[in-house]
């Protein structure tokens, strides 16, 4: 089968993966080929630019996620654009909005998200959106500037949030909650997606996907995706690895 890329995990969570050598041999065994580490402040994003340069395997995006910009500083950007010259730093993210959880006001979270914005476009690079419960808010400001590359990760937005961002020639991360039994209104949205704009992911150590749900996600789990997506868009395991990795390669500017 074709190598697999897990486009969204949390390598750099200490806690969860004590050991990050023995999750890339797991990663390699179920022939996951890559793995793209994700920054949710500025300490994060250093530890996935220093797993990116201990691993061949393994690159890094970097940026503030919403939760945690309760914290940010337009200051930190400095900091933030220094590791975006990395070579294997890919991409700004994971930035966004989140209506689900408390832990940064809007302002906040805006003032966050419009700054990684205009530094991804001053860059030229392309960005990964977390969105929770904020899609039509977020949308409202993507369509409202130049439209950039975007993925946003682990789709979860209804029909009319995906034309929207459709409309915007976003990717679309798929994950764990596609093999989930109650989540038929959301693989009834991701069937209805571009095929060429979707990728797959983990976000490991979250959002684990059947039959191991329940346990902490690992990056091998993504082929468990690839594998609910296949039977979902009616094509092989291996021309959905094909497709996936394709897709994977040619956002985030991989050879």
């Amino acid at each position: 089968m074709p190598a697999l890329i897990d486009t969204h995990c949390h390598l750099n969570d200490l806690e969860a993966f004590p050991d990050p050598a023995a999750t890339l041999t797991a990663a390699r065994e179920a022939e996951v080929e890559r793995l793209i580490v994700i920054g949710v402040d500025t300490e994060s994003s250093r530890r996935a630019i220093e797993l990116a340069e201990t691993f061949e395997s393994v690159f890094a995006v970097v940026g503030w996620h919403p939760n945690y910009t309760a914290k940010y500083e337009p200051a930190s950007l400095n900091e933030i654009e220094a590791m975006l010259a990395h070579p294997r730093a890919l991409a700004v993210g994971e930035i966004g909005l989140d209506f689900h959880w408390n832990y940064a006001t809007l302002d906040q979270q805006r003032a966050a998200l419009l700054d990684q914005l205009a530094l991804a476009a001053a860059l030229d690079k392309p960005v990964v959106f977390h969105c929770r419960e904020a899609y039509p808010a977020l949308l409202d400001i993507l369509e409202a500037r130049p439209t950039r590359p975007y993925l946003f990760h682990c789709f979860a937005g209804n029909a009319d949030d995906a034309r929207r961002a459709m409309a915007l020639d976003a990717y679309f991360g798929v994950d764990g909650p596609i093999t989930y039994k109650k989540a038929d209104e959301l693989r009834g949205v991701v069937q209805m997606l571009p095929k060429d704009r979707l990728v797959i992911e983990t976000d490991a150590p979250y959002l684990t996907p059947a039959p191991h749900r329940g346990k902490p996600n690992q990056p091998a789990f993504v082929a468990l995706v690839n594998s609910a997506l296949a039977a979902m868009l009616g094509m092989s395991e291996e021309e959905c690895a094909q497709l996936t990795t394709a897709n994977a390669r040619r956002f985030f500017g991989l050879s």
